[in-house]
């Protein structure tokens, strides 16, 4: 059993410095070893295989970031959800009670999204605003 900090930590201290050594090793190889060859077709942005059209400054529509940060919420959810599961049956009423002011805060977002339109895809609806944008 570990009796320090150090001993305790070591090994995650290890296994940074292997994993860093490991892409700093991949990286300088693949300068030192890799072609460099320039021209237009690499030069170009890749679009599925077919030739760019339009801008490259086009502005997206809000609903992707919308997307973006229902995603974020998913994420945030499951990384405090899993720790709370853990110690539930310690904490017991106080676990029960900040997860249900959690899980409020998480739904209010929902319902945020949702009034804005970011959860529906219809091809209506943005039929018609490509038609006023």
């Amino acid at each position: 059993m570990p009796s320090s900090y150090t001993e305790l930590y070591f090994p995650v201290l290890l296994q940074a410095l292997i994993a860093m050594a490991v892409a700093g090793g991949m990286l300088g190889a693949s300068a030192l070893l890799g072609k460099r060859v320039r021209d237009r077709v690499k030069g170009s942005p890749y679009e599925c295989g077919m030739t760019p059209v339009g801008s490259p400054r086009e502005r997206f529509s809000v609903k992707f970031y919308l997307v973006a940060m229902v995603f974020i919420l998913f994420d945030v959810e499951a990384v405090f959800l899993y720790p709370w599961a853990v110690v539930y049956r310690q904490l017991r009423l106080f676990a029960f009670v900040e997860m249900a002011l959690f899980l409020a805060l998480i739904l209010a977002g929902f319902y945020y999204f949702y009034k804005k339109g970011a959860l529906d895809w219809s091809l209506e609806e943005s039929a018609g605003q490509a038609r006023e944008g």
